[in-house]
Formats: C-alpha cells, sequence, structure tokens
C-alpha cells in the first residue's frame, strides 16, 4: 500500500479490526518513510452474475430493481425495513452461492416469491399476479390455496 502522503509503497499495519458486522477490513497504517498514518478498508469484490431476461437479452444485476419491485408489493403492508433488506441480502447471497456467470430472470423470480411468501402472504399475491400474469380470479383463488396449503 502506497502512503497518500509521500507516495512511498513502505507502510505498515499497526491495528487491524472488523467492521461493517465482519464485511470489511479496517486497517491503521503507517508510512515508514515520512511517519504519517492512515486508514483503509478491505473489502472482498464479490461479483453478481449477469442477468438473462426472456427475451434473451442480458442485463447487470440491479439490486435498486429487485428493491424497488419488492417495495411496490410491500406497500402499505407492516413489514420492516430491517426485514426487507434481510430478505434483499438473502436474495443476493443465494444468487452468488449458485456460481453461475449468469442466471435466468426466472430464478431471480423465484428467490423474490420465496422470500415474499416469508415475510407478508398478501404482497407474495400481489408480486405472483404480476410476475406469473394472472388473468382471472380462479387464478388468484389457486395461488391463495396453494399458499394456504404450504402454511398447513
Amino acid at each position: 500500500m502506497h502512503c497518500p502522503f509521500c507516495g512511498t509503497h513502505e507502510t505498515k499495519v499497526s491495528d487491524s479490526r472488523l467492521v461493517a458486522d465482519g464485511d470489511q477490513v479496517r486497517r491503521r497504517r503507517q508510512c515508514l518513510a515520512c511517519g504519517e498514518r492512515f486508514t483503509t478498508y478491505e473489502t472482498a469484490e464479490l461479483i453478481m452474475p449477469r442477468i438473462i431476461k426472456g427475451d434473451g437479452s442480458r442485463e447487470s444485476f440491479d439490486e435498486d430493481k429487485l428493491r424497488a419491485g419488492m417495495m411496490r408489493s410491500l406497500e402499505k403492508r407492516p413489514v420492516s425495513a430491517e426485514s426487507i433488506e434481510a430478505a434483499i441480502l438473502r436474495i443476493r447471497q443465494n444468487l452468488r452461492a449458485r456460481g453461475e456467470r449468469e442466471v435466468a430472470a426466472r430464478i431471480v423470480g423465484e428467490q423474490v416469491m420465496e422470500q415474499l411468501r416469508r415475510l407478508d402472504q398478501v404482497a407474495y399475491i400481489r408480486f405472483a399476479s404480476v410476475y406469473r400474469r394472472f388473468q382471472d380470479l380462479d387464478e388468484f383463488r389457486a395461488e391463495i390455496e396453494r399458499l394456504t396449503g404450504d402454511l398447513s
């Protein structure tokens, strides 16, 4: 690591500790040439897979898009922001754990539905109705019966 003050590459680490719930390492460093101290943060660079859309096009994983879709389903529902962020984190971890460079959008949609089912049944039905393109009340009924059957 080069010193931001004098540019020398000779620095030593005087202290290291985990921060951000263990997702980052904070290191206190001191330049051996000029004696100045500075802090660096180290995080793992985890690359999310690309998403293969239904039409075959590909796009980068967009966490904001994922969050927006979930938030539309969760609108005016009694679900905490912490629970939503935890669900988004689980989806990211599940996608990363697959170890694939590309993932079908269908898989992401199924992951979202699974997390919404855990968070709020109404939000789950809202999302499923759009995602699966329900055409009539019978499809809503069938999904609600499937949901109540899963809970029994």
